[in-house]
């Protein structure tokens, strides 16, 4: 148990499962400084006479209204800020959503304090096996032929020209129309269903499904009427699910004329000749797979040690975190003009379907952060202020401004912790992959095949990424 000091005083009592529960004391003053706040927030629309509106004294107003009915709507809007000033004076990890107990029917009297409890789950503890010197898979960045032919079509295609064609469109062409949408059963084309001069890639896939192949052989000069259905999952509700009948004039076919590869056109891109355009696409080609493979042999450094870790994860813990995975990609789908139901919809499934698929990836995210927070503790990890200013200097440098500044910033709003947090944990990463001993990605295949862990109680991860150089499962074990 472990008290926490300042306006709230707040006592951490660990549970079973990665469970603990909160009891919470909000110190008098303080209790009092909201009702006042509120009081005057209230007086600020009662009309009393004598007074201007808005300007009913606070203690007037408690008068008035009474003290108990204040306090109610005081706590209520100040339960969630509480709430969160005790979780991070704990110096805990929440998991999943709380669970409040307040006896709002008997709050405290003027000059006593206000208590609540919360029970919630917490980031589990782990126990750390080895996670230095561990042999992880890495491996050899390469920039494939193929890839660099590929950017040098796409850079082609973007360079490319459109000529007028005398002959049908065909699927790649471009097609200049008028247009004029009207739903089946309407005379009045619908709100945006008219347009001119429209230019239109024949294939592209990015009009209502349909309408490109509907003009697929036409002509300059040809009058075509092309039906179509929306979606039903289409943004204009209006429209989603309806079915309508576009006149369409073509008034001219374009075909694409790709320039010829030679080195004028590496000269128009930028380059002296051809083999220097090629060799700086090979050159940023594989600099970008030796990120990517740095990154992967990190997450398997880092999933090497949490094989070694004990870690243990209650099922509703792993369910509470899939929740809140999904209700983040939900926010994030909101953003984008995409409803839960709407998602839905599209991917036909269930709530709970998804929730299930999310659970192994929810319980696998628990166990690394709880080998990360492991290690920051063995480490002694703390980020100082020097590094936390080179960390956040990109940041600084996209918003224009110093970064002391910036950390200052952060410091006010009260995120520096936060930040400092999350740098302690990659710096962590950097410990567990600096230590890894890096052996060729097919050694480290040959080891997943012959590497068996259904023995009860042991994760089901590869030799390799338990660490286990040299010990290969056989059925006599």
């Amino acid at each position: 148990m472990a008290p926490v000091a300042g306006a709230l005083k707040t006592t951490v009592t660990e549970l079973a499962d990665s469970r603990v529960r909160l009891e919470v004391e909000v110190e008098a003053a303080e209790v009092e400084s909201r009702v006042e706040r509120r009081a005057r927030q209230l007086g600020g629309q009662l009309k009393l006479p004598g007074f201007r509106k808005g300007k009913v004294p606070a203690p007037l107003v408690i008068q008035r209204i009474g003290r108990e009915t204040i306090l109610e709507e005081a706590v209520r809007d100040t339960l969630s800020s509480w709430y969160t000033d005790a979780i991070a004076g704990a110096g805990i990890v929440t998991v999943g959503d709380p669970t409040l107990d307040i006896d709002m029917a008997h709050l405290p009297p003027q000059g006593e304090a206000l208590e609540f409890s919360i029970e919630i789950g917490v980031l589990p503890k782990a126990e750390l096996g080895e996670y230095k010197g561990l042999e992880v898979g890495r491996a050899e960045p390469e920039a494939d032929e193929q890839r660099i032919e590929q950017e040098i079509e796409s850079m082609r295609d973007r360079l490319a020209r459109l000529e007028t064609a005398e002959r049908p469109a065909a699927e790649g062409d471009f097609v200049v129309m008028d247009y004029r949408g009207t739903l089946i059963g309407e005379e009045e084309p619908f709100q945006g269903g008219e347009g001119r001069d429209q230019l239109i890639e024949l294939g592209s896939g990015n009009l209502i499904p349909g309408f490109e192949e509907g003009l697929v052989g036409a002509s300059a000069g040809e009058e075509r009427i092309v039906k179509v259905t929306f979606p039903d999952e289409y943004g204009n509700t209006e429209l989603a699910g309806r079915e309508a009948n576009f006149e369409v004039s073509v008034k001219e076919v374009k075909a694409k004329e790709l320039p010829e590869l030679n080195d004028d056109f590496a000269v128009d891109a930028g380059f002296d000749d051809l083999d220097e355009l090629r060799s700086d696409i090979r050159e940023r080609l594989l600099a970008a797979e030796e990120a990517q493979v740095e990154a992967a042999f990190r997450q398997a450094a880092l999933d090497a040690a949490v094989a070694n870790a004990k870690v243990a994860v209650t099922p509703e813990l792993a369910s509470a975190r899939a929740r809140e995975m999904w209700e983040r990609m939900v926010h994030s789908l909101s953003h984008r003009g995409i409803s839960r139901e709407a998602y839905l919809q599209i991917s036909g499934r269930k709530e709970e379907e998804i929730l299930a698929e999310m659970q192994p990836e929810a319980e696998l995210g628990l166990r690394r952060e709880a080998v990360i927070t492991a290690v920051v503790a063995a480490e002694k990890i703390s980020p100082s202020d020097e590094e936390l200013l080179e960390a956040i200097g990109p940041t600084a440098e996209r918003e224009g401004v110093e970064p002391q500044t910036l950390l200052e910033d952060l410091r006010g709003a009260g995120r520096l912790e936060e930040v400092r947090e999350d740098l302690a944990a990659r710096q962590a990463i950097d410990a567990i992959a600096a230590a890894a001993k890096p052996i060729p990605q097919s050694q480290a295949e040959a080891r997943e095949k012959l590497w068996t862990p259904e023995r009860e109680g042991e994760p089901a991860v590869a030799a390799e990424g338990a660490g286990q150089a040299g010990k290969l499962w056989t059925p006599d074990r």
